[in-house]
Protein backbone atom coordinates (compact mmCIF):
# COMPACT_ATOMS: atom_id res chain seq x y z
CA UNK A 1 0.00 0.00 0.00
CA UNK A 2 1.56 3.11 -1.34
CA UNK A 3 0.43 6.52 -1.16
CA UNK A 4 2.14 10.37 -2.60
CA UNK A 5 4.69 11.48 -0.26
CA UNK A 6 3.74 14.90 0.39
CA UNK A 7 -0.20 15.40 1.38
CA UNK A 8 -2.54 18.10 1.27
CA UNK A 9 -2.35 18.96 5.33
CA UNK A 10 1.55 19.24 4.24
CA UNK A 11 0.84 21.81 1.75
CA UNK A 12 -1.43 23.50 4.27
CA UNK A 13 2.02 23.64 6.51
CA UNK A 14 3.71 24.84 4.31
CA UNK A 15 1.40 28.01 3.70
CA UNK A 16 1.22 28.37 7.75
CA UNK A 17 4.88 28.78 8.12
CA UNK A 18 5.17 31.16 5.43
CA UNK A 19 2.48 33.11 7.54
CA UNK A 20 4.14 32.84 10.48
CA UNK A 21 7.60 33.71 8.72
CA UNK A 22 6.27 37.12 7.44
CA UNK A 23 5.32 38.10 11.21
CA UNK A 24 8.35 36.71 12.98
CA UNK A 25 11.86 38.29 13.92
CA UNK A 26 13.60 37.53 10.17
CA UNK A 27 11.32 40.11 9.01
CA UNK A 28 13.43 42.63 10.13
CA UNK A 29 16.85 40.47 10.17
CA UNK A 30 19.57 41.52 7.37
CA UNK A 31 20.56 39.32 4.97
CA UNK A 32 23.09 40.50 1.88
CA UNK A 33 21.81 36.74 0.37
CA UNK A 34 18.11 37.55 -0.22
CA UNK A 35 16.42 40.27 -2.35
CA UNK A 36 14.44 42.50 0.53
CA UNK A 37 10.97 43.54 0.34
CA UNK A 38 12.81 47.04 1.73
CA UNK A 39 15.97 48.06 2.62
CA UNK A 40 17.48 46.02 5.25
CA UNK A 41 14.90 43.33 5.80
CA UNK A 42 14.17 40.22 4.29
CA UNK A 43 11.13 39.00 2.38
CA UNK A 44 10.52 35.96 4.81
CA UNK A 45 7.56 33.97 2.13
CA UNK A 46 10.25 34.97 -0.54
CA UNK A 47 13.12 33.39 1.20
CA UNK A 48 11.09 30.40 2.62
CA UNK A 49 9.93 29.63 -0.81
CA UNK A 50 13.50 29.98 -2.08
CA UNK A 51 14.99 27.83 0.67
CA UNK A 52 12.79 24.85 -0.20
CA UNK A 53 13.17 25.22 -3.62
CA UNK A 54 17.28 24.81 -2.75
CA UNK A 55 16.25 22.26 -0.36
CA UNK A 56 14.69 19.90 -3.36
CA UNK A 57 17.31 21.03 -5.87
CA UNK A 58 20.86 21.46 -3.64
CA UNK A 59 20.26 20.04 -0.23
CA UNK A 60 22.74 20.29 1.27
CA UNK A 61 23.29 24.01 -0.15
CA UNK A 62 19.40 24.25 1.29
CA UNK A 63 20.49 23.11 4.95
CA UNK A 64 23.35 25.49 5.05
CA UNK A 65 20.51 28.51 3.48
CA UNK A 66 18.22 27.17 6.37
CA UNK A 67 20.83 27.23 9.32
CA UNK A 68 21.89 30.88 8.36
CA UNK A 69 18.22 32.09 8.27
CA UNK A 70 17.61 30.24 11.62
CA UNK A 71 20.68 32.16 13.06
CA UNK A 72 18.70 35.38 12.14
CA UNK A 73 15.53 34.56 13.04
CA UNK A 74 14.14 32.52 10.56
CA UNK A 75 12.15 30.68 13.08
CA UNK A 76 9.64 27.65 12.32
CA UNK A 77 10.11 28.52 8.36
CA UNK A 78 14.10 28.02 8.68
CA UNK A 79 13.89 25.02 10.44
CA UNK A 80 11.30 23.28 8.48
CA UNK A 81 13.42 24.21 5.60
CA UNK A 82 16.40 22.64 7.30
CA UNK A 83 14.28 18.96 7.92
CA UNK A 84 12.77 19.28 4.31
CA UNK A 85 16.72 19.14 3.06
CA UNK A 86 17.68 16.60 5.43
CA UNK A 87 14.83 14.69 3.94
CA UNK A 88 16.04 15.20 0.55
CA UNK A 89 19.59 14.39 1.59
CA UNK A 90 17.96 10.48 2.48
CA UNK A 91 18.49 11.49 6.26
CA UNK A 92 14.61 10.65 7.21
CA UNK A 93 15.77 9.41 10.69
CA UNK A 94 17.16 13.22 11.68
CA UNK A 95 14.62 14.69 9.37
CA UNK A 96 12.04 12.91 11.47
CA UNK A 97 13.01 13.54 14.88
CA UNK A 98 13.61 17.29 14.01
CA UNK A 99 9.98 17.49 12.51
CA UNK A 100 8.50 16.14 15.60
CA UNK A 101 10.55 18.47 17.72
CA UNK A 102 9.32 21.52 15.82
CA UNK A 103 5.66 20.04 16.11
CA UNK A 104 6.60 20.14 20.26
CA UNK A 105 7.81 23.13 20.48
CA UNK A 106 5.88 25.07 17.96
CA UNK A 107 3.49 27.46 18.84
CA UNK A 108 1.03 27.72 15.97
CA UNK A 109 -2.24 26.82 15.74
CA UNK A 110 -2.83 22.64 15.86
CA UNK A 111 -3.74 22.34 12.32
CA UNK A 112 -0.15 23.45 11.66
CA UNK A 113 1.63 21.05 14.42
CA UNK A 114 -0.43 17.98 12.84
CA UNK A 115 0.80 18.50 9.53
CA UNK A 116 4.71 18.45 10.83
CA UNK A 117 3.73 15.46 12.34
CA UNK A 118 2.41 14.44 9.05
CA UNK A 119 5.79 14.97 7.65
CA UNK A 120 7.43 13.34 10.52
CA UNK A 121 5.41 10.02 9.97
CA UNK A 122 6.45 10.28 6.20
CA UNK A 123 9.99 10.51 6.78
CA UNK A 124 9.94 7.64 9.85
CA UNK A 125 8.14 5.39 6.73
CA UNK A 126 11.04 6.50 4.70
CA UNK A 127 13.41 4.97 7.12
CA UNK A 128 11.31 1.91 7.23
CA UNK A 129 9.47 2.77 10.94
CA UNK A 130 6.35 2.64 10.36
CA UNK A 131 5.72 1.91 14.24
CA UNK A 132 7.27 5.55 14.66
CA UNK A 133 5.02 6.84 12.13
CA UNK A 134 1.87 6.06 13.72
CA UNK A 135 2.86 7.34 17.04
CA UNK A 136 3.24 10.33 15.16
CA UNK A 137 0.00 10.41 13.38
CA UNK A 138 -1.73 9.38 16.59
CA UNK A 139 -0.53 12.90 18.20
CA UNK A 140 -1.69 14.16 15.03
CA UNK A 141 -4.96 13.30 14.85
CA UNK A 142 -5.28 14.11 18.69
CA UNK A 143 -4.55 17.70 17.89
CA UNK A 144 -7.86 17.46 15.49
CA UNK A 145 -11.31 18.40 15.83
CA UNK A 146 -13.30 15.14 14.59
CA UNK A 147 -14.59 16.89 12.05
CA UNK A 148 -11.56 18.55 11.07
CA UNK A 149 -11.07 18.13 7.57
CA UNK A 150 -7.55 17.55 8.01
CA UNK A 151 -8.30 14.26 9.49
CA UNK A 152 -8.99 12.42 5.98
CA UNK A 153 -5.42 12.87 5.00
CA UNK A 154 -3.98 11.90 8.49
CA UNK A 155 -6.16 9.07 8.61
CA UNK A 156 -5.29 7.61 5.03
CA UNK A 157 -1.40 8.14 6.33
CA UNK A 158 -2.13 6.23 9.38
CA UNK A 159 -3.46 3.32 7.50
CA UNK A 160 -0.53 3.11 4.81
CA UNK A 161 2.07 3.22 7.83
CA UNK A 162 0.05 0.52 9.84
CA UNK A 163 -0.46 -1.82 6.75
CA UNK A 164 3.65 -1.21 6.18
CA UNK A 165 3.52 -2.86 9.65
CA UNK A 166 1.25 -5.67 8.43
CA UNK A 167 -2.45 -4.33 10.80
CA UNK A 168 -4.80 -4.42 8.01
CA UNK A 169 -7.78 -4.35 10.15
CA UNK A 170 -6.93 -1.22 11.98
CA UNK A 171 -5.60 0.44 8.31
CA UNK A 172 -9.31 -0.89 6.92
CA UNK A 173 -11.19 1.26 10.01
CA UNK A 174 -9.12 4.30 9.80
CA UNK A 175 -9.37 4.36 5.64
CA UNK A 176 -13.38 3.14 6.78
CA UNK A 177 -13.20 6.24 9.33
CA UNK A 178 -11.74 8.68 7.15
CA UNK A 179 -14.52 7.75 3.58
CA UNK A 180 -17.00 8.53 6.56
CA UNK A 181 -15.29 11.77 6.13
CA UNK A 182 -15.44 12.12 2.41
CA UNK A 183 -16.88 9.38 0.73
CA UNK A 184 -15.25 10.34 -2.61
CA UNK A 185 -11.59 9.63 -1.66
CA UNK A 186 -10.40 7.19 -4.42
CA UNK A 187 -6.92 7.11 -3.29
CA UNK A 188 -8.69 5.68 0.36
CA UNK A 189 -11.05 3.08 -1.06
CA UNK A 190 -8.36 1.64 -3.60
CA UNK A 191 -6.04 1.44 -0.24
CA UNK A 192 -9.60 -0.45 1.61
CA UNK A 193 -9.31 -2.29 -1.38
CA UNK A 194 -6.28 -3.56 -1.06
CA UNK A 195 -5.90 -3.92 3.09
CA UNK A 196 -9.27 -6.07 2.46
CA UNK A 197 -7.57 -8.37 -0.07
CA UNK A 198 -4.74 -9.33 2.34
CA UNK A 199 -7.55 -9.83 4.89
CA UNK A 200 -9.01 -12.51 2.37
CA UNK A 201 -11.84 -10.25 2.76
CA UNK A 202 -12.27 -10.80 -1.77
CA UNK A 203 -15.86 -9.21 -2.02
CA UNK A 204 -15.04 -6.10 0.37
CA UNK A 205 -12.23 -5.90 -1.91
CA UNK A 206 -14.17 -5.70 -5.31
CA UNK A 207 -16.86 -3.85 -3.73
CA UNK A 208 -14.35 -0.92 -2.80
CA UNK A 209 -12.67 -1.16 -6.07
CA UNK A 210 -15.60 -1.07 -8.24
CA UNK A 211 -16.61 2.26 -6.30
CA UNK A 212 -13.04 3.66 -6.82
CA UNK A 213 -13.32 3.17 -10.73
CA UNK A 214 -16.83 4.75 -10.58
CA UNK A 215 -15.78 7.74 -9.35
CA UNK A 216 -12.59 7.47 -11.90
CA UNK A 217 -12.26 4.88 -14.20
CA UNK A 218 -8.75 5.58 -15.22
CA UNK A 219 -6.92 5.74 -12.13
CA UNK A 220 -4.02 3.90 -12.47
CA UNK A 221 -3.36 2.21 -8.85
CA UNK A 222 -7.40 1.57 -8.96
CA UNK A 223 -6.90 -0.28 -11.84
CA UNK A 224 -3.31 -2.25 -10.92
CA UNK A 225 -5.85 -3.49 -7.56
CA UNK A 226 -8.35 -4.53 -10.19
CA UNK A 227 -6.13 -6.48 -12.05
CA UNK A 228 -4.78 -8.09 -8.96
CA UNK A 229 -8.40 -9.44 -8.00
CA UNK A 230 -8.97 -10.24 -11.55
CA UNK A 231 -5.70 -12.41 -11.45
CA UNK A 232 -6.80 -14.03 -7.88
CA UNK A 233 -10.14 -14.74 -9.21
CA UNK A 234 -8.36 -16.85 -12.16
CA UNK A 235 -9.37 -14.14 -14.95
CA UNK A 236 -6.03 -14.19 -16.24
CA UNK A 237 -7.33 -11.94 -19.44
CA UNK A 238 -8.76 -9.21 -17.60
CA UNK A 239 -6.03 -9.16 -15.05
CA UNK A 240 -3.75 -8.48 -18.50
CA UNK A 241 -6.32 -5.65 -19.40
CA UNK A 242 -6.12 -3.94 -16.62
CA UNK A 243 -1.96 -4.00 -16.36
CA UNK A 244 -1.56 -2.79 -19.63
CA UNK A 245 -4.44 0.44 -19.30
CA UNK A 246 -2.20 0.93 -16.07
CA UNK A 247 1.06 1.05 -18.57
CA UNK A 248 -0.58 3.05 -21.16
CA UNK A 249 -2.16 5.75 -18.99
CA UNK A 250 0.80 6.48 -16.64
CA UNK A 251 3.45 4.75 -18.15
CA UNK A 252 6.04 6.51 -15.44
CA UNK A 253 4.04 5.98 -12.25
CA UNK A 254 4.79 3.75 -9.31
CA UNK A 255 1.71 1.58 -10.42
CA UNK A 256 3.05 1.10 -13.68
CA UNK A 257 6.35 -0.36 -12.65
CA UNK A 258 3.98 -2.96 -10.11
CA UNK A 259 1.93 -3.48 -13.41
CA UNK A 260 4.98 -4.33 -15.30
CA UNK A 261 6.37 -6.84 -13.13
CA UNK A 262 2.71 -8.26 -12.94
CA UNK A 263 2.60 -8.98 -16.14
CA UNK A 264 5.91 -10.44 -16.83
CA UNK A 265 4.95 -12.50 -13.78
CA UNK A 266 1.50 -13.52 -15.92
CA UNK A 267 3.48 -14.05 -18.91
CA UNK A 268 5.57 -17.04 -16.83
CA UNK A 269 3.17 -18.15 -15.57
CA UNK A 270 0.94 -18.91 -18.68
CA UNK A 271 1.26 -21.77 -20.73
Amino acid sequence: MKRRALAPVVHALIYALVALAATGPAAHAQSPQVQTSEPGTIDPATEYARCLALARSDPEAGFDRAGAWEGLGGGDAARHCAAVALLEMGEARPAARRLELLAEQSRQRPEVRAGMLAQAAQGWLLDANPGRAVAALDSALALLAPDAPARVDLLIDRAVALAEAANYRPAVDDLSAALALDPRRVDALTLRASARRFLDDTAGARADIDAALELDRFNPDALLERGILNRLAGDAAAARDDWLAVVNIAPDSAAAELARANLARLDVDQP
